[in-house]
């Protein structure tokens, strides 16, 4: 059996190491400057928030890592979505020990899809801010364009004037220039004696744009903005009183009543260490999808939304941990057919499937219950039979089906997420409540030997037909093409450009799965887009 669980527990331990290495920020030394300045860290800043033993998740650790000389880990913010004061929040908070938390365009980007949570489940989001504002070098992608730093503003005065979202800030460090209206477009400020800051300008901008000499305690300091300018609502002598004061402002926000459990919860019928054992070492080797489900349903139980019907999809309803959802999976291997009807390729799309989860889709909706994708999809088929039975059109009403459903939506990459597939299990551009991937997700628009073929398939036939190798240039160019194939479908890649949300081990994975579904069930409204605005009379 080792053979078979090779390759998920070789990913899983390299991307564990990443993990660990990327929460260190900007390294010991840096911390330590903080705890020399009578600062806590952006990571103990974060922990002192939440409640102690409850779950987080970290959205956007890997975003970025693989860029800038590996100089901005996690783009030098922290976000995620924990449990403050007994209720689901979203924090950001910039990481000073890494370029005294300047903004990356990543780190824009982290934030905004941060914002857009909160926006979505309707929670309040808290602001640790410690920023030295626009990393000036990155300026171009950071500053101007429509998801640039203006959409964090933007965001702010959405959630203010017409959601009602809770925005908590908190300066804890340099809060300078535009970045400044982050907190000022927040509900309430929170600032600390002596270390924090916030202003248009600093002291010496000050000085070159008007010839006056001021401290910065003076000009934006924690007093100078609570006794003076009233810009700031409250101040904490350090840290930790600042931070144990947001949890009592949390604590004592009114909150919608919660969706509550509605099934006893129940420990799956197998436990998460078999997963290594049912997915194959060679991701094109088959495998039964409803074992891996046994692993994360409550009871293992899936009550299967007719089975006999395109057994190439599968769809039902199961509970995790006592949240009730519907399932939508890609089954693979071989799929027997109906009587005359030819086996049908496991992850491959066709007409009857769509059709099946299409309704399946629009049952849910009106229901109203959340739905889970548990993606392995290699895309739909092609072909005249394909082509005659109405894919097309059968494709579309799932798409459909998909992109307007109201309910929540949280995807779960297992392995292959490839081609049209791809968007018809929920993919990104959809807008999914939560996207996560194994570490042997795969997400590209097709396999890398597929590509191959398609660009290069017609030298590579020429020369097997007159009986000759590949010319040296086509040689070059197709392994090069592997190459980035293979770099690319790597879902380390995926996580360092935002496409999802987080990498969950298998271990971690009921657990996360149960904690976005009670997340997702703090607003019973719509889930459409990350945000619909009341209507006007």
């Amino acid at each position: 059996m080792a053979a078979t669980h090779n390759r998920l527990r070789e990913l899983t331990r390299e991307f564990t190491a990443l993990a660990a290495r990327l929460e260190e920020g900007g390294g010991a030394s840096r911390v330590k400057r903080m705890h020399d300045r009578g600062q806590l860290s952006p990571r103990e800043r974060v922990r002192a928030l939440l409640d102690n033993d409850t779950p987080w998740f970290e959205l956007g650790l890997l975003v970025a890592h693989d860029q800038y000389d590996g100089q901005a880990p996690a783009a030098g913010v922290i976000t995620g979505v924990g449990v403050v004061a007994g209720r689901p929040c979203v924090v950001v908070a910039n990481d000073a020990t890494v370029k005294a938390g300047s903004w990356w365009p990543e780190t824009i980007r982290k934030m905004l899809r941060a914002q857009e949570a909160a926006m979505r489940e309707r929670i309040p989001i808290i602001y640790l801010v410690d920023s030295a504002g626009v990393n000036l070098p990155y300026q171009g992608g950071v500053f101007p364009g429509q998801y640039g730093a203006a959409r964090i503003f933007y965001y702010n005065s959405l959630m203010r004037r017409y959601l009602r979202v809770p925005q908590i800030a908190a300066v804890m460090g340099s809060c300078v220039a535009g970045g400044a209206y982050l907190p000022a477009l927040s509900d309430v400020i929170f600032m600390v004696e002596g270390t924090s800051f916030m202003g248009l300008g600093g002291p010496n901008l000050v000085k070159g744009a008007t010839g006056q000499v001021v401290d910065a305690e003076t000009l934006g300091g924690a007093s100078a903005h609570t006794s003076v300018s009233a810009v700031a609502h409250y101040r904490a002598a350090n840290d930790g009183e600042c931070l144990a004061r947001i949890r009592e402002y949390v604590g004592r926000l009114p909150r919608r009543a919660a969706a509550e459990t509605n099934a006893a919860a129940e420990p799956p019928s197998r436990p998460a260490e078999d997963l290594y054992d049912i997915l194959p070492h060679d991701h094109r080797l088959s495998y039964d999808m409803r074992d891996v489900l046994a692993c994360l349903l409550d009871g293992g139980e899936f009550d299967e939304f007719q089975p006999d019907i395109a057994g190439e999809m599968l769809c039902g309803h199961a509970a995790i941990e006592g949240r009730r959802v519907a399932v939508i999976a890609n089954q693979r291997g071989l799929i027997k057919g109906r009587p005359g009807e030819r086996p049908r390729f496991g992850g491959i799309i066709y007409t009857g499937s769509a059709e099946k989860v299409a309704y399946f889709i629009e049952t849910a909706d009106r229901e109203g219950l959340p739905i889970l994708f548990v993606q392995d999809v290699s895309g739909f088929m092609v072909g005249p039979e394909a082509e005659h039975s109405g894919i097309i059109r059968a494709g579309a009403r799932w798409v459909e089906a998909m992109a307007t459903a109201q309910v929540p939506r949280i995807v779960l990459t297992v392995n292959h997420a490839s081609g049209a597939g791809y968007y018809a299990m929920a993919g990104q551009g959809f807008d999914p409540d939560f996207i996560v991937s194994w570490p042997t997700g795969r997400m590209a628009v097709m396999e890398g030997e597929s590509a191959v073929m398609a660009v290069h398939g017609p030298a590579l036939d020429k020369a097997k037909a007159q009986g000759s190798q590949p010319s040296a240039d086509v040689t070059r160019a197709v392994e090069s093409m592997r190459e980035d194939y293979e770099h690319q479908l790597d879902a380390r890649y995926a996580a360092a450009r935002g496409y999802v949300d987080a990498i969950v081990t298998p271990e971690e994975t009921r657990a996360t799965l149960a904690f976005l579904l009670s997340v997702t069930a703090e607003w019973d409204g719509s889930h459409l887009g990350p945000y619909v605005l009341p209507g006007r009379s």
